[in-house]
This record gives structure tokens, C-alpha cells and sequence, in this order.
């Protein structure tokens, strides 16, 4: 089992180094765009670091590139144990997030067996804070 500091290290490398397909989804499951739904990136399920994940539903979102067709026997081990440990795992390839990615977020809804709904996350804030956030510094003042 990896230490905290080398998970956390290996979760933020993986999110630095992702692909446009993951770059996309996440950029439409973020923020609560689909269904309202609280989605995380590099999520620690001990030993296994998932590529998104909704906490609340106990799902995992994997993309899965060319080279998970060699590593298909390991994909199956892992979904089979987090399954075990009460989680619904559903594979996309990247392909098909890049193709049609509304496609995806309907058979992710789909998954949970909710009706499907996207609300548009507004372009004026970067992050987590609006202007009027607390513990924002006003520099006009």
C-alpha cells in the first residue's frame, strides 16, 4: 500500500498528464454539471486511484486509452474488487468521449438509473471562489 504523500503525489501527476478525453469529461462532470452530481478526479480507493469518481453514488468512471487492451486481465481484477467493495464501474474508451461526449454523461445518468440533466457551468469564475466569496481579498478597497 502506497503512503498518503505518494498517492497524493501520484494523483496529482496523473491529472497533470491527462488525456484530451479525460481533460473533457472532467471539464463536464465538474462543478455539478451532470444531474448535479459531485464528481472527483483521482479518487484513492486503496490500492487503486480511480479516474473519476461520484462519492455519493459509489461510481467510477474509467477511460480507457489503447494500452488497456493489453492490461485487460488487471482492468477486470480491479473492477471485480471494487465492485466487492460496493462500487459500479462503467468504462468509456476515449474515442468515445471525444466522438459524442453528451453520449457518455447520458449512459453515465443511465448508470444510476436518474433522469439526465446538464446545467452548463458559467465561464466567469476559474475557480472555487466568486468575487464576493469570503476570504477574497477586494484589491478596489
Amino acid at each position: 500500500m502506497a503512503s498518503g504523500r505518494d498517492r497524493i503525489a501520484r494523483a496529482r501527476a496523473l491529472r497533470n498528464s491527462q488525456t484530451r478525453a479525460e481533460g473533457l469529461l472532467w471539464s463536464l462532470l465538474r462543478s455539478k454539471q451532470l444531474c448535479g452530481l459531485k464528481f472527483r478526479r483521482q479518487h484513492p480507493v486503496d490500492p487503486y486511484l480511480l479516474d473519476i469518481a461520484c462519492l455519493s453514488h459509489h461510481l467510477d468512471v474509467e477511460l480507457d486509452g489503447e494500452y488497456h487492451d493489453q492490461i485487460a486481465e488487471g482492468d477486470l481484477k480491479r473492477q471485480r474488487y471494487l465492485e466487492a467493495l460496493g462500487w459500479k464501474v462503467i468504462c468509456f474508451q476515449n474515442e468515445d468521449v471525444l466522438e459524442d461526449a453528451e453520449s457518455v454523461l447520458r449512459a453515465i445518468a443511465r448508470e444510476l438509473g436518474i433522469t439526465y440533466l446538464f446545467h452548463k457551468r458559467t465561464r466567469s469564475r476559474s475557480g472555487n471562489r466568486s468575487e464576493n466569496s469570503p476570504g477574497l481579498r477586494n484589491p478596489k478597497r
